[in-house]
């Protein structure tokens, strides 16, 4: 008689799902502490932009070239008018209104070249920084002016455009503050976007800062 055939070896039991969650709960709970919300975000606040030098739209330039241009045709007028009226009552030039149109072209054209030069450098002087107390602000050509607006002196916040600035798709930020006349400052060459995102951040910015002045 032949011996009965050798049996299988047992199958070695497959995990099942409910097996390996607790490793992967594990594994989730001690993973990188970057896939962990910061307390910065659970707050509500974008750290991203607490302590980031922001500058403005470079739009803005043309929007201080445009003024600039309107404040040199006044002025070239002027020179205009005036260099008729010098040359109509001296010698020193023929008294014809083309020579006066020529003065006051020059004068137009220096001013205008002195607006775009000025555009430029003030716009790369521009710069403001949203910090966890207080809005920074830096800008200036020849003299270089520093600001910085606590949250606790804050009493409300605007946002506006001019006519030129809703041609532009430009808007201003003016933060109005408590104390002395004319301590309020505003934020130009802003998105309206940007303008209404910035301006809900400081309100709230603001809150916090007198909820933690009164405790």
């Amino acid at each position: 008689m032949s011996d009965p055939p050798d049996e299988p070896p047992a199958a070695e039991p497959t995990p099942t799902a409910d097996d390996s969650a607790p490793d992967d709960a594990a594994a989730s709970a001690d993973g990188d502490p970057s896939d962990q919300p910061s307390v910065a975000a659970a707050a509500g606040i974008d750290e991203a932009v607490l302590d980031t030098p922001r500058e403005l739209a470079s739009t803005v330039r043309l929007q201080w070239i445009l003024r600039s241009t309107i404040g040199a045709a006044v002025i070239g007028a002027l020179a205009t008018a005036i260099a008729y009226g010098v040359g109509v009552a001296t010698s020193f030039l023929d008294g014809s209104i083309r020579t006066a149109a020529t003065v006051g072209g020059a004068v137009f054209v220096l001013f205008v070249l002195i607006g775009v030069v000025r555009a430029v450098l003030l716009y790369r002087s521009w710069m403001y920084v949203v910090r966890a107390d207080s809005l920074f602000l830096s800008r200036g050509v020849l003299t270089r002016v520093q600001t910085a607006v606590p949250y606790v002196r804050v009493q409300h916040i605007d946002t506006r455009r001019s006519p030129l600035e809703r041609l532009l798709g430009l808007s201003t930020l003016v933060v109005y503050t408590a104390g002395s006349r004319g301590a309020d400052v505003t934020v130009p060459g802003l998105t309206p976007d940007r303008a209404a995102t910035l301006q809900r951040r400081l309100e709230r910015l603001t809150t916090e800062s007198e909820g933690a002045d009164a405790v």
